[in-house]
């Protein structure tokens, strides 16, 4: 598995012509549902009157989360191409919604295609993108008694902390590369427990340490 991936940084937009037809390129970084969703619904609030409101989007780094709409156009003319511009630029985490007024024109299979891959790649051709890695969280709680060496180990190895609530138990979430998390959760328990990294087995149980997944980012 991939374990990192490119994606736009802001939300942009583009906009093509073609004999009288206007097609609005909304390009949107979602990482949920809940972003596309909320995606979505703010482009058709704005564009209440528009005839189309097509769309591509793609979630991960496995390639199984992704969909195309035409939403009324011919099958294949506006999901597929808009789609096809997010995969074509190497990009996931990012939604294209394609907003056509009609011209009054037909535009033809052809047309359309031209015209809602235009739009996208105009849009997408302005945004500000990023490279992230794949992360998995876990927290990490521990006994008052060891914390020295929880905190020792974490500086040791610059693991990324997350945040901290130091209450009756402490908890610390980190973030651990995906490719890297076996062999770093290995050398955790090694170094807090004061144990040889060949004694470490992931089973192994260190006093006072519990170490739990909690997700994916």
């Amino acid at each position: 598995m991939k374990d990192e991936y490119t994606t736009i940084v802001n939300p942009v937009t583009g906009e093509f012509k073609d004999r009288g037809s206007k097609f609005i390129a909304y390009a949107f970084p979602v990482y949920t549902q809940e972003d596309i969703q909320k995606a979505q619904d703010q482009v058709r609030k704005e564009h209440i009157k528009a005839r189309h409101h097509c769309f591509g989007w793609r979630l991960g780094t496995d390639g199984n989360q992704y969909r195309a709409n035409d939403d009324g156009e011919p099958s294949g003319t506006a999901g597929k191409p808009i789609l096809g511009q997010i995969d074509k630029q190497g990009l996931t985490n990012v939604m294209v919604i394609v907003v056509r007024y009609f011209g009054g024109t037909l535009l033809g299979a052809s047309g359309l295609i031209n015209a809602y891959r235009n739009s996208t790649a105009i849009a997408l051709e302005t945004a500000d993108r990023v490279t992230k890695l794949v992360e998995d969280v876990y927290e990490i709680e521990f006994d008052y008694s060891i914390m020295s060496n929880v905190m020792n180990t974490l500086k040791k190895y610059s693991i990324n902390v997350l945040n901290q609530e130091f209450a009756e138990v402490p908890l610390i979430r980190i973030a651990i590369r995906k490719n890297e998390v076996k062999a770093t959760l290995l050398k955790l328990k090694a170094s807090i427990g004061g144990l040889r990294l060949e004694e470490i087995e992931e089973k192994t149980i260190i006093a006072g340490l519990k170490l739990r997944f909690s997700h994916t980012t």
